[in-house]
């Protein structure tokens, strides 16, 4: 399991930005209140398929959900495979149990909170995917350590991930895509950029949905969005 040192930027252990934004409307409130503590993330101990889901299904982990769209798609895509999605952002916690209780979804875990604190308790080699959509870019160069691609997570992810496992990263921010891949430069003994042709990461891959951020981010700013698929060597 890879060991941070104390107070090393990598391991988020604070977490920044807003915490919830408008109040919740009075159905959010219940489903946070009900289904929530249903479906959360224990708060200690090993992280599992096994402890979450009862059997050894493939295990997804989705980084920063938003409003849990893509969560939601791939889970009900993949029914048989096991889904976590962490989000500090109560809001968006709320939208994502929303789709969960709508689509009937029993095979999605949530952490409202942070999610390395969670993937740390996931044995190694125990994902088939990691997800990180348009995380939070932190432009300014000084908080550049407060970005989830950075080394420390990064090894993580490699740590977690089975071989052949995927981490799947899309952007809509310039400054963010060079320094992602940047820092994917440092990592190639873990990773393979899955890539042949510019395309690859120009086009939304098959299977990967459109979230309202990034179609936000298209139609509202005028914004390009990159795709980018890493296989775990």
């Amino acid at each position: 399991m890879t060991a941070f040192k104390p107070g090393d930027p990598t391991t988020l252990n604070r977490l920044y930005g807003r915490a919830q934004g408008k109040p919740l409307r009075t159905r959010q409130q219940g489903l946070v209140d009900n289904l929530l503590p249903q479906i959360a993330v224990p708060g200690e101990g090993p992280v599992t398929s096994e402890r979450l889901f009862g059997d050894s299904r493939p295990l997804h982990f989705e980084i920063g959900f938003g409003g849990g769209e893509h969560l939601a798609y791939r889970a009900d895509l993949l029914p048989d495979h096991g889904f976590i999605g962490a989000e500090p952002f109560l809001n968006g916690v709320a939208q994502a149990l929303t789709h969960i209780e709508e689509q009937r979804l029993p095979n999605i875990r949530i952490q409202h909170g942070d999610a390395l604190e969670v993937l740390q308790r996931v044995p190694d080699g125990a994902l088939t995917m990691i997800y990180l959509l348009h995380p939070d870019p932190w432009p300014k160069a000084r908080h550049a350590k407060r970005r989830m691609m950075n080394d420390g997570p990064v090894q993580m992810f490699a740590d977690k991930l089975k071989p052949g496992g995927e981490l799947r990263f899309g952007t809509d921010h310039d400054i963010y895509l060079r320094h992602a891949l940047m820092v994917m430069q440092r990592h190639t003994d873990t990773f393979e950029w899955v890539v042949e042709k510019p395309a690859d990461w120009q086009v939304r891959p098959s299977g990967w949905p459109a979230t309202r951020y990034e179609h936000k981010a298209r139609t509202v700013y005028g914004h390009e969005v990159w795709y980018f698929r890493f296989r775990r060597k």
